[in-house]
């Protein structure tokens, strides 16, 4: 039977530490040899994605503050959600691009409009804005499938059911205002947000 003497019990305690360590930092080492280093075309075209995605969140919260100002708390509230979800799409790119082994760049960001002509104008930007990301999430998958980046694609199909989603929300806004009319918008400003909790309770 194996028997380790009580004065050196702590010796060995603290060897097997040191050498379970050295393991870890050695495995660490290796897995760090089999990353798959993001496509060079690819890592520059989610950059540009970069600067749309932290774009669309000033150009959100630019709409929310007009709302608000406005007296239309429910509008603005939705808007500032909104904001807040480009933001982290920003984000996700970034983190993703990075863990990749590339380099994530976050450039200057145009100054949005202050002022819009009226709550339907507002959305119908809101829904053009969607559809132009739109195309340019499906440009990067092209560009995956061309330089046969299909992990990158694979990630990408989070964004491409993500605007689907995001395209339908606004033109559900849209089909609702059109019915009420831009001088019938109480009941549209106080239940607005529960659009975006049905959206959430059908994923």
């Amino acid at each position: 039977m194996f028997r380790i003497r009580q004065g050196n019990c702590k010796e060995y305690v603290d060897h097997f530490l040191s050498l379970l360590f050295s393991y870890f930092c050695q495995l660490s080492a290796i897995n760090q040899n089999f990353i798959i280093m993001i496509n060079s075309k690819v890592e520059k075209a989610l950059n540009e994605q970069v600067e749309k995605e932290g774009y669309s969140s000033s150009l959100y919260l630019a709409m929310a503050s007009w709302a608000e100002v406005k007296g239309m708390p429910g509008i603005a509230a939705w808007l500032y959600v909104q904001s807040d979800e480009e933001r982290m799409h920003m984000l996700k790119i970034i983190k993703f691009v990075n863990e990749r082994g590339g380099k994530a760049v976050v450039p200057a960001f145009k100054q949005p409009a202050a002022d819009f002509p009226s709550v339907k104008a507002m959305f119908e930007d809101v829904l053009k804005h969607e559809q132009f990301i739109s195309a340019s999430i499906n440009d990067i998958v092209a560009v995956c499938i061309a330089e046969k980046d299909y992990t990158s694609q694979q990630w990408l199909q989070w964004f491409v059911n993500e605007q689907i989603e995001e395209e339908t929300n606004a033109m559900q806004i849209l089909d609702k205002i059109k019915l009420l009319g831009d001088g019938s918008l109480y009941l549209f400003d106080r239940d607005i947000m529960t659009l975006r909790q049905e959206a959430g309770a059908a994923e």
